[in-house]
């Protein structure tokens, strides 16, 4: 299993290999409810890039990206892996993968964690978060601990669960509590385990929603959950609901817009993903109701949000747009 930035371009390498061979109901502003005496959070106060958006340009030239990514006005950034300590089954996916896609860079960009941060430093940015494999954050944990001191994580965690172990509702079970069992055991190195759902089990099995059977079993001092807006759209979920129903957990949010409303017909499985890519668009472009998204998730305790567009065409065109848009958006519950 490789981390969800991993698994998105392991994904995409497959696509290239094959070719060679108005807004949702779900979120829509809902009927008066017990938070609606609330004043909503008016305005976003800082912004955030999934870096993963960027890749190629990371790759070609690390400081100069990151001072674009300061000049249009973010603040922070969530890297994705693998990293020098990544085990070797994740190194070796990123590998096959990256050729496909034309850049080698992933995690440190070829840099120690040390050079990761002062770069950082250098431009007023920060890093609370990062993506890593499943076994990388079992087995390797004392090292994501080490990074995590030198460059500031907060939150350190994985973006997807590997099929073969969330096929069963009790696979969801087992898989709350290893992250609870991890979370554990990083809490004294000082950060949480984080869970970002890619939009699958999110539709009822035997009466039941998958993704919900993980999070009522998740303690919140140990893990925290990071919300992909585009994905959990695309999974059938109302993110609004979702937010409200689960505050002591999600503390992290991946802000996409979709041109137009489009779901998953296969679960939430490679071809799904590949299929739904090109519906992606900068933030205020599409049909999401990202104010009263955003609202909610602010409302609810969210403390990072992340602009991401996956593997974006031009990135200092789409991340000026969506910053320019998400800076000036009123938010609304």
């Amino acid at each position: 299993m490789v981390s969800r930035r991993s698994f998105l371009v392991t994904t995409a390498a497959a696509a290239a290999g094959l070719a060679a061979g108005c807004r949702s109901g779900g979120i829509a502003p809902a009927p008066s409810s017990d938070i609606s005496s609330t004043a909503a959070p008016e305005k976003l106060d800082r912004l955030g890039v999934g870096l993963f958006t960027l890749p190629k340009s990371l790759s070609n030239d690390f400081d100069g990206t990151l001072a674009m990514l300061a000049r249009l006005g973010y603040t922070e950034v969530e890297l994705f892996g693998p990293y020098p300590f990544s085990v070797q089954s994740a190194q070796e996916g990123w590998r096959r993968a990256s050729t496909t896609l034309g850049f080698s860079g992933s995690g440190f960009f070829g840099r120690t964690a040390r050079q990761v941060r002062d770069s950082l430093d250098r431009n007023g940015l920060t890093s609370p978060s990062m993506h890593v494999d499943l076994d990388t954050l079992r087995d390797r944990l004392d090292a994501i601990g080490e990074a995590a001191h030198e460059i500031g994580w907060r939150y350190a965690g994985i973006a997807s669960i590997p099929e073969e172990r969330r096929r069963t509702l009790d696979d969801y079970r087992r898989m709350a509590d290893e992250l609870n069992a991890i979370g554990a055991r990083a809490k004294p190195m000082g950060f949480k385990v984080l869970y970002h759902n890619h939009g699958y089990g999110l539709t009822p099995v035997g009466g039941q929603i998958p993704a919900r059977v993980l999070f009522d079993r998740l303690d919140p001092s140990v893990v925290a959950l990071e919300m992909d807006i585009y994905w959990t759209v695309a999974g059938g979920a109302d993110p609004v609901e979702l937010l409200d129903a689960y505050p002591r957990l999600y503390r992290l949010m991946h802000v996409k817009d979709m041109s137009k409303l489009v779901r998953f017909t296969r679960g939430g499985d490679v071809q799904d993903v590949m299929s739904l890519f090109p519906f992606m668009t900068t933030a205020g472009a599409g049909v999401l109701d990202l104010r009263r998204i955003l609202g909610h998730a602010k409302r609810n305790g969210v403390e990072h949000f992340y602009v991401e567009q996956d593997l974006a065409a031009d990135p200092p065109a789409q991340l000026g747009a969506s910053i320019r848009y998400l800076r000036d958006a009123t938010l609304t519950i």
